[in-house]
């Protein structure tokens, strides 16, 4: 094991579901040693500036919670969320709009039950990072 911030007991609160529908717990940001990241919906004073200034969690309708997450919007999805989905689908193997999709369709808290049995490593029983194909804990390859 190594001396990242172990996430076995971790609990998927809602507050770690971005409005794109990412599970901050995955990020890479959110695992890191030095000044982790709180989430998308945590305080903007202790994240990167890449998160601080994504495009999507700034967006207007999201900043004056006007909706909570992007499916609620009349331009879901926009030109900023199908960028995104290509990305981290194409990189990553994971579809945002898939995400936003399940929690639309089942709930938030089916949505968080389902990706704790989808996203632990089967070796060590961590949280996986979906940003690397290995486990950073046990360094078990899962992709």
């Amino acid at each position: 094991m190594t001396s990242k911030r172990s996430t076995k007991t971790t609990a998927i609160s809602t507050k770690l579901i971005a409005p794109c529908g990412m599970n901050c717990l995955l990020c890479r940001a959110f695992t890191r040693d030095k000044k982790p990241c709180p989430g998308c919906r945590g305080d903007d004073s202790l994240k990167s500036k890449s998160c601080v200034v994504c495009k999507i969690k700034n967006c207007e309708k999201i900043a004056n919670a006007e909706v909570k997450y992007c499916f609620d919007c009349e331009s879901y999805p926009c030109v900023r969320l199908n960028h995104l989905y290509k990305r981290y689908r194409t990189k990553y193997g994971m579809s945002m709009i898939a995400n936003l999709e399940s929690i639309r369709k089942l709930g938030i808290r089916h949505f968080i039950r389902n990706e704790k049995e989808r996203w632990v490593c089967p070796k060590c029983g961590e949280i996986l990072c979906v940003h690397k194909s290995q486990c950073l804990y046990c360094q078990h390859t899962w992709r």
